[in-house]
């Protein structure tokens, strides 16, 4: 407990006319005896000012984030408002080349009151499985989700989902789920990813859930001419396709803010979405890194220049808060 100046003289008058001992009083207070012994020696050499509390400045961190980066990462907040402190934080670090940790975005940004709700709904999926992938083009995920077109009715898109790196190779939007919009869409991620010039054994695996479209003969025939291998999850488990239908579901939260007329304006939504979702969208199951940045292997390079820029970042934050603490 901390006394005011007026309260430890008060302490000091009742000692100092107790009747008995000042061990004993003290007990009675509940004061340790070295606190009061503290005061009391203050009190005899500069009388009641000796009581006040001492003004102890706030402590200077050595690695505190000056002012003006400060204001700058405010600026960036305003900047781009749709990013969270996660994503604003590697951001900053990968354009400005300043390193700053997600913790102390979130806290410059909480005291300037920039931190809103997240647009996202949560959803239990196992991340990865019991033997994850260990290279792009390894395992594909694919999927069907639905989105209404105010006037048209309902329509279906198509997406594959390479597994390792969470890239969307190709998606299609679709009138209905035929294992002929299934096969299109496939092929597209075949033209994609230029697979089919590889050798056999370096095929992709295909996961899917058991849709009609995926579980008919003609699907089953056209991986087995690409020689793509096909797994189907669980019945009435949808969790073993966690990262497709954790897509959609950032997908749907983002594309579902407006209402679209025709076909086309959806359409083009859609691709603007997966164009930032695949190349500006820092994913925290891939540290922090975009699906395309480890699709296309650049992954090593990027977390070794962090690494450069953090310790540089480190260096000059040292400098400059010992530097203020001489003045």
């Amino acid at each position: 407990m901390r006394y005011s100046q007026s309260e430890k003289m008060e302490i000091i008058r009742l000692v100092e006319t107790s009747e008995v001992s000042v061990k004993r009083t003290l007990k009675e207070l509940g004061i340790n005896r070295s606190t009061f012994y503290k005061w009391y020696q203050r009190y005899l050499e500069d009388g009641y000012d000796g009581l006040a509390n001492k003004y102890q400045p706030p402590r200077q961190f050595w690695n505190a984030v000056p002012l003006g980066e400060r204001e700058k990462i405010v600026e960036v907040a305003l900047e781009y408002p749709e990013k969270s402190p996660r994503e604003l934080a590697w951001y900053i670090t990968d354009t400005r080349g300043y390193y700053v940790s997600e913790s102390t975005v979130y806290r410059i940004l909480k005291a300037h009151d920039l931190v809103t709700s997240p647009v996202y709904t949560v959803l239990t999926a196992r991340d990865k499985f019991f033997e994850p992938t260990k290279a792009v083009n390894e395992l594909w995920q694919t999927d069907f989700t639905y989105l209404k077109v105010i006037g048209w009715g309902w329509y279906y898109l198509s997406t594959v989902l390479d597994d390792y790196s969470r890239y969307i190779l190709a998606w299609r939007l679709c009138s209905g789920m035929s294992a002929d919009e299934a096969k299109l869409t496939v092929n597209e991620a075949i033209r994609a990813t230029g697979i089919q010039y590889s050798r056999v054994i370096d095929r992709p695996r295909l996961l899917s859930d058991n849709g009609p479209c995926f579980i008919s003969q003609a699907f089953e025939e056209y991986l087995e001419t690409e020689g793509i291998g096909h797994i189907r999850c669980k019945p009435y488990h949808p969790m073993t396709q966690g990262k497709i239908e954790r897509y959609h579901r950032s997908m749907k939260n983002i594309i579902r803010l407006d209402n679209y007329y025709f076909p086309s304006e959806l359409e083009d939504q859609i691709r603007l979405f997966v164009a930032h979702y695949n190349n500006e969208r820092y994913h925290e199951a891939l540290g922090n890194l975009t699906p395309a940045d480890v699709f296309h292997g650049r992954d090593r390079e990027i977390k070794a220049r962090r690494a450069q820029i953090k310790k540089r970042t480190m260096r000059l934050r040292r400098a400059q808060n010992c530097s203020l603490s001489l003045v």
